[in-house]
């Protein structure tokens, strides 16, 4: 487990704060309002080291380059991302067992869902 610092506070903080994944450019700004100056490459490290000690986890969506991180004690769940406003949402929901989508023969060990549309914030 990697040592405590203000930084690193901050940016857990951000994390337990905001119920949703999180691009590195998000971080670095609501972070800042607790540790003004901090840097990006300040929460890019802390972003991989909190990954590597297992507190956070990578959300990684179809077609985007951006990494986006959240805690990784959060149960099973899927993702919303909105198309006006490029943030993504937690859904908490679960359609349950999809092994009967693929085909036959094969083992479904685990899956990923992600819904695109419009967010409450942007429907507004």
């Amino acid at each position: 487990m990697s040592r405590r610092t203000a930084q690193r506070d901050a940016i857990r903080a951000t994390f337990t704060a905001n119920d949703r994944p999180l691009k590195p450019e998000e971080v670095l700004a609501l972070a800042q309002d607790v540790v003004p100056g901090m840097g990006a490459a300040t929460v890019y490290r802390n972003l991989r080291r909190l990954t590597d000690d297992g507190w956070l986890q990578v959300v990684e969506l179809p077609g985007e380059p951006t990494k986006l991180y959240e805690r990784s004690d959060l149960a099973h769940h899927h993702h919303f991302h909105c198309s006006d406003c490029d943030r993504v949402y937690d859904v908490h929901v679960c359609p349950g067992d999809l092994t009967h989508l693929a085909p036959a023969g094969f083992v479904v060990r685990r899956h990923e869902l992600v819904l695109y549309g419009t967010c409450d914030n942007c429907t507004a």
